[in-house]
């Protein structure tokens, strides 16, 4: 199941935003979405888990969480 993940701090990394799922399960695939001139982080991503219901648990335990003062919104990607 493919999620977005968004209002992610502009710091944060691929492998920190990795890491933070892994926690609730195995992911496929995960990739920040980048700014082409810059480089740095628009703020959101996408996250592939393996399982469904490993992404239903995500979401149910990172939606509404808090990084860095900024709270995520995870939700599955159309």
């Amino acid at each position: 199941m493919k999620l977005i993940v968004l209002n992610l701090p502009r710091d944060f990394s691929e492998d920190a935003l990795a890491k933070l799922f892994k926690a609730h399960g195995n992911i496929k695939a995960c990739d920040l979405v980048l700014d082409e001139k810059t480089g740095k982080s628009k703020g959101f991503g996408f996250v592939e888990m393996a399982l469904e219901h490993e992404a239903e648990i995500a979401i149910k335990e990172l939606h509404g969480s808090t990084l860095n003062k900024k709270k995520i919104r995870v939700k599955a990607a159309n």
